[in-house]
């Protein structure tokens, strides 16, 4: 077996995608509550923001009714929202700030929305956060408010090459690159580490999958399924340290 290669971070994370999504129903405070229950590091959605200006965690950004076509959560107030989808302020009431989030960003106002909601129910919590977006030139205006920033791709999106890609992240202050699993090699998530970015990947939802990519040295897998990713997380690193504060 191939050795593990080092980690930038010292404890690796471990995304619940949309919560526990494979036994709840995803984005939902009762998937988020199982992944961390699962033992989950760190939680994963995407976040939309209504027409009142409340950053809400859904995938799909549309409520649907009936047989209609639905209405864009952003042209609805969050008082006509369905129960089920929860705002960012209830999931940090709710299941605390003891974990990373990582949160795709789906409107153009999401980003500092979630970063004042954060930094008001929870500031410790800002350097645990990891704002995601395909366009990382969109970032950009979020730099210097404490939370971290992800350029969200593709590889072969990356038409200036990946050298060059992860060369101007690092020279433009965006901490991370996450990527589908397939897109990664040992050599590119060294390749990463050499400019002291963070490597995510997601799409995991195999066991051999998890290993393979933890032993390449990635800082961050999404899964489906927390339990599976936390048994092969104890396999190869060990449990993973509580997430607290710092005082």
């Amino acid at each position: 077996m191939q050795q593990r290669l080092p980690s930038l971070l010292d404890d690796p994370i471990a995304f619940a995608h949309r919560g526990a999504k494979a036994y709840a129903r995803e984005n939902t405070i009762e998937a988020f509550a199982l992944g961390l229950k699962l033992g989950a590091n760190g939680l994963e959605s995407d976040v939309w923001v209504t027409a009142d200006g409340v950053p809400v965690l859904d995938h799909d950004g549309v409520v649907r009714r009936g047989f209609g076509r639905g209405k864009p959560i952003e042209a609805m107030r969050r008082a006509e929202l369905p129960e089920h989808i929860p705002t960012l302020a209830e999931l940090i009431e709710q299941c605390g700030s003891l974990y990373h989030l990582s949160l795709d960003l789906k409107d153009p106002r999401s980003g500092q929305a979630v970063i004042d909601v954060v930094r008001e129910a929870a500031p410790a919590m800002l350097e645990r956060l990891w704002l995601c977006s395909p366009v990382w030139e969109s970032l950009l205006p979020l730099r210097g408010h404490g939370a971290k920033l992800v350029d969200s791709t593709r590889l072969q999106k990356i038409k200036e090459g990946t050298e060059r890609r992860v060369a101007t992240l690092a020279a433009q202050g965006i901490d991370a690159l996450n990527m589908h699993h397939t897109d990664w090699s040992g050599g590119m998530v060294a390749l990463v580490h050499r400019f002291d970015r963070v490597a995510f990947g997601w799409d995991m939802q195999e066991p051999h999958i998890l290993e393979r990519c933890l032993r390449m040295g990635l800082d961050g897998v999404y899964s489906d399924y927390p339990d599976r990713m936390l048994d092969v997380y104890k396999e190869q690193l060990g449990p993973p340290n509580p997430v607290t504060d710092r005082t």
